[in-house]
């Protein structure tokens, strides 16, 4: 929480790791204490993740839909929650695009940042098969409900920040997704940082996130 009485505005943090157990929320940590600094108040969401942490379809989901409804009771008046945006990195920047389009949440989203993410399930292969329990051959209506490719429009600000030098999640996703999304009519920017390698994004130090925190204060 950052200082004062408030009521401050909301960032929702969904941290990636390929949604596997081995990656946790602990990677949002320093970003999280950046946008306390700034005035926003931070929630750094952890959700059930493939392995040992029993996360997949639709378990995964769940708790972020979950988190993000908690909002109202942790708050206590002090939360603005008409002004929750949500910033997920990687992986979790599919969930942050998926936790837009919910229809049947207590808290809307009002913006969303992807930072380097995987805007295409069916690129991802085999992490998101074993999340969804097969391809898009096998369980179609899943893809159709969580993959961003499938879900835009969804009518909601987005900014995408991806960088130049991202050997894990290639840069061309967030254009194509981009793309898709602009022609959809989507409200949405690209911003491709340089240098701009995977985990960048998630230093609060780097022009990468400046570019978010300063989107997110606008």
């Amino acid at each position: 929480m950052p200082d004062g009485a408030g009521p401050h505005p909301v960032v929702v943090l969904l941290h990636g790791g390929y949604w596997r157990s081995k990656y946790g929320k602990s990677l949002m940590r320093a970003v999280s204490a950046d946008l306390a600094r700034r005035g926003f108040a931070a929630w750094n969401v952890e959700y059930r993740r493939m392995g040992r942490h029993g996360g997949g379809w639709p378990m995964t989901f769940d708790d972020v839909g979950a988190a993000i409804d908690l909002l109202p009771e942790i708050g206590r008046g002090r939360l603005r929650l008409d002004a929750v945006d949500v910033v997920g990195h990687s992986a979790g920047g599919q969930l942050a695009i998926w936790a837009a389009t919910r229809r049947d949440g207590r808290v809307p989203v009002r913006r969303v940042v992807a930072q380097s993410a995987v805007c295409d399930m069916v690129w991802a292969g085999a992490a998101a098969r074993e999340l969804l329990g097969g391809g898009p051959d096998e369980v179609p209506e899943r893809y159709v409900a969580t993959n961003p490719m499938q879900l835009v429009p969804i009518g909601k600000p987005t900014l995408l920040v991806h960088g130049s030098d991202d050997e894990t999640v290639p840069l061309e996703r967030s254009r194509l997704y981009y793309e898709a999304a602009r022609a959809a009519g989507d409200p949405v920017e690209l911003i491709e940082p340089s240098p701009g390698h995977h985990r960048i994004h998630i230093d609060p130090r780097s022009r990468a996130w400046q570019v978010v925190a300063e989107w997110l204060a606008g």
